[in-house]
């Protein structure tokens, strides 16, 4: 492997000795970059962590109370990196009565700014981390990734970063891409060293905050010179302020950046097997979850991503699985290729198969109809709505002239929703749409209710009843793993608790039952004010009565959440009464007794 980046100025062999990291500059303040730069930041007080991107009202946005992403988490990690610490005290154990441990004050080291070659220049790492979507047009379109921004962002970094910067993908890219950005910086700074990593991050929506402070792997990839060597080590540093460093890989570039299509691949093909499975049991009388938890105990399959429903949705799992389509079909590879795609093609089958099923128990007709979509992000706890099914089985429902299509979503707000709703299909279409604050209001006079996200609130089971955890857990670092919220992590294994264990103390009381204070250790700073012209803000005030905030920074992010009242709902709905259940999260035995008739994905409902 080589990646060819010529030298001068003496230092031909590039980094000899250690990289001493003090500044960090991340170029995307998105899905990724916006969250992996606040967890870098809120673990090391001492680098000074820098988003960058040029999209303003972005960048007000994670400047503000009004962070543009949605994830359990981030809101309390940002404000302490952001806005800084305040000292605190508290006791060292759950049984002490004094105040016996101290933190001192900790400045602000994260900050969110459009001045971007004012900020790469100055950075010792510099993370590239902008979307990559599958390309649309032109030669590989339908498969081949859109280096568009990357290309773009790249071209800056060259031209502003200064001699001797570590140069990070963090966005997920094909492979071999290392050395597109070493040509780059070929060309507009000859002769001039840079290192290049491959650093792919492996985060979930929804789960985003603990996969990065919680990782079961951090994966960097080098060229395998020694300096490649010493530069991955300087990122290797930055991680292992809070990460164990056996769960930190280190590989060639190569292996790094294939590494990420690989595992996303493998996880959308379970999901597309099970629900090839699921048409199977419908079939013959089998039930998708009964077979699952028979596969599932055996330890060479294991029993993650087995859940049957109508498929995987994200900005993640498609486009990779298309990336290696085309990487294969390029490198000659025409069954590989077909046997990815294969996983594609089972995926948009399952969404289409469950709606195709909705409007068939509807008599093929939807006219007159109103018909409730519960759940528009892809996946629950986030307001991530990429490429999620919703919208296409939306789209599908529309042809049927429904009345009306109602959508809630309990983490989106309804109104950037609806004009996203707009943005995709069109107003005129759109116009037959309508997103509410409540589910009450959404499900009200509804012939069919559609559950498109697993989000925990739509279930009509109560919530299982957490087991009892013993007091003088063992801390986080001892454990390699998250620690139980509901169990104290104190006392702490060091005499001076890390960030990763204030956060978890945090996270623990401010669960507490009787806990009314989103801060309850004294944290967090004030918060940046809003102008009296921010949109959010008017956006907020104009739509309290729709109840559609989501708890971010609140202490009601970290408690279980309140299940909707399906009996409540059955009052209203008008008949015949229907719920089709598209992430298995409804008891139909319950709902049988409502006057509702359920219908689910590859499951036997016993009535």
């Amino acid at each position: 492997m080589s990646i060819v980046v010529p030298q001068t100025n003496g230092s031909a062999n590039g980094f000899t000795t250690d990289v001493k990291v003090r500044s960090i500059c991340c170029v995307g303040a998105g899905y990724v970059g916006g969250p992996t730069a606040a967890v870098i930041a809120f673990n090391n007080p001492h680098i000074k962590v820098t988003v960058v991107d040029r999209d303003e009202t972005r960048i007000r946005r994670w400047n503000s109370r009004h962070p543009p992403i949605y994830e359990p988490g981030l809101h309390d990690i940002v404000r302490v990196a952001r806005d800084g610490g305040r000292a605190m005290s508290f006791p060292s154990s759950p049984e002490a009565s004094a105040n016996d441990l101290t933190t001192t004050e900790r400045p602000a080291n994260l900050f969110f700014t459009t001045a971007v070659a004012e900020s790469i220049a100055e950075a010792d790492i510099v993370l590239v981390a902008v979307n990559t979507p599958t390309k649309y047009r032109g030669v590989g379109a339908g498969s081949a990734t859109d280096m568009t921004a990357f290309e773009a962002v790249t071209g800056v970094v060259a031209q502003h970063a200064r001699e001797g910067a570590i140069i990070v993908e963090k966005s997920t890219v094909p492979c071999r891409t290392a050395q597109l950005v070493a040509d780059t910086l070929a060309v507009h700074r000859p002769g001039v060293h840079f290192e290049i990593l491959s650093n792919p991050e492996f985060l979930a929506a929804g789960t985003a905050v603990n996969d990065l402070v919680y990782p079961d792997r951090i994966l960097i990839g080098s060229a395998p010179t020694e300096s490649g060597k010493k530069a991955a080590e300087a990122l290797v540093g930055v991680y292992a302020a809070w990460v164990p460093r056996e769960r930190i890989l280190t590989t060639n570039v190569w292996s790094s950046e294939l590494a990420k299509l690989v595992a996303n691949s493998m996880l959308a093909q379970r999901i597309s097997s099970i629900n090839s499975i699921s048409a199977v049991c419908e079939q013959t009388g089998a039930d998708v979850d009964e077979v699952a938890k028979a596969i599932g105990v055996d330890p060479r399959i294991g029993n993650k991503f087995l859940m049957a429903g109508i498929g995987f949705g994200g900005s993640c799992f498609k486009k990779d699985v298309l990336n290696l389509v085309y990487l294969s079909d390029t490198m000659g590879l025409p069954e590989v290729a077909e046997y990815w795609r294969q996983v594609v093609k089972m995926n948009e089958y399952a969404r289409d198969r469950f709606t195709n099923r909705i409007i068939k128990c509807l008599n093929n007709t939807l006219v007159g109809k109103k018909v409730t979509i519960l759940g528009y992000a892809f996946k629950k706890n986030t307001s991530d709505t990429r490429e999620a099914p919703a919208l296409e089985m939306i789209k599908t429902l529309l042809e049927e002239r429904p009345r009306q299509i109602a959508v809630f979503d309990p983490c989106c707000n309804p109104l950037v929703v609806k004009e996203e709703i707009k943005a995709l299909i069109g107003a005129a279409a759109a116009s037959t749409v309508s997103v509410y604050g409540n589910a009450y209001d959404a499900c009200d006079g509804s012939t069919a209710v559609v559950v498109a996200t697993e989000f925990d609130e739509f279930r009509n089971q109560p919530a299982p009843t957490p087991a009892p955890t013993p007091a003088g857990q063992p801390t986080t670092k001892m454990l390699g793993r998250k620690p139980n919220p509901k169990a104290d992590p104190r006392p702490f294994e060091a005499a001076s608790p890390s960030e990763t264990d204030l956060l978890a103390l945090h996270k623990h009381l401010v669960q507490r039952p009787e806990e009314k204070s989103v801060d309850p250790l004294g944290w967090f700073n004030t918060e940046p004010a809003c102008d009296e012209t921010c949109p959010d803000c008017i956006q907020e005030r104009e739509s309290k009565e729709t109840g559609f905030a989501t708890g971010m920074g609140s202490a009601e992010e970290y408690k279980p959440k309140e299940r909707i009242d399906w009996v409540r709902i059955a009052n209203t709905m008008a008949k015949p009464k229907w719920v089709f259940d598209g992430r298995g999260v409804i008891d139909s035995r319950e709902m049988v007794k409502l006057g509702i008739r359920v219908e689910s994905v590859g499951r036997q409902h016993r009535f």
